[in-house]
C-alpha cells in the first residue's frame, strides 16, 4: 500500500512538473512587441559610476563604447535600459556606436531580469529625422 501511494504522489509531482514547464515556455514564445524608447545614449560604466553623460562626455563616452563597454539608453523618464544586439540584425546596434550622447530613438523588445532593464535594438534613429517623415 506505501509503494502504491508512493507511486502516485511521484506521479502527481511529474504531472505537476509537466503542466509548470509546459506554462513557462509558453511564456516564453509569447509574441512581445517592439516599442520605441526615447533618451539619451550612454556608455553605462561612466554613467553608472560616476552620473558622467551630456554633449560634455561625448568624446569619452564614444571611446569607451568604441572598446567594448556596454551601451545604455537613458530614457527621458531616467530610467537606465541596456542595450542588447538584435542576433537577426546588428546594424542598428553598431550604429548606436555612433551616437554615443546623443538623443536618440531606439525601437525594440523590453525585457527584465532580475531588476536590469535591457532593449534588443532593431532601430535607432534620432529624433528630429522621426520629426521629419
Amino acid at each position: 500500500m506505501k509503494r502504491v501511494l508512493s507511486v502516485a504522489a511521484l506521479v502527481a509531482a511529474v504531472l505537476f512538473a509537466i503542466s509548470a514547464l509546459a506554462d513557462v515556455k509558453k511564456e516564453m514564445k509569447a509574441e512581445k512587441k517592439p516599442v520605441t524608447l526615447k533618451g539619451e545614449l550612454v556608455d553605462t560604466g561612466c554613467y553608472i559610476s560616476h552620473g558622467a553623460m551630456g554633449e560634455k562626455h561625448k568624446q569619452c563616452a564614444t571611446t569607451c563604447i568604441a572598446n567594448g563597454m556596454p551601451m545604455g539608453l537613458l530614457t527621458t523618464e531616467g530610467k537606465l535600459y541596456l542595450l542588447t544586439l538584435d542576433h537577426d540584425n546588428a546594424d542598428p546596434y553598431n550604429k548606436c556606436k555612433e551616437m554615443a550622447s546623443m538623443t536618440v530613438e531606439v525601437t525594440g523588445v523590453v525585457s527584465e531580469r532580475n531588476g536590469i532593464k535591457a532593449i534588443d535594438v532593431t532601430g535607432v534613429k534620432a529624433p528630429e529625422a522621426a520629426a521629419t517623415k
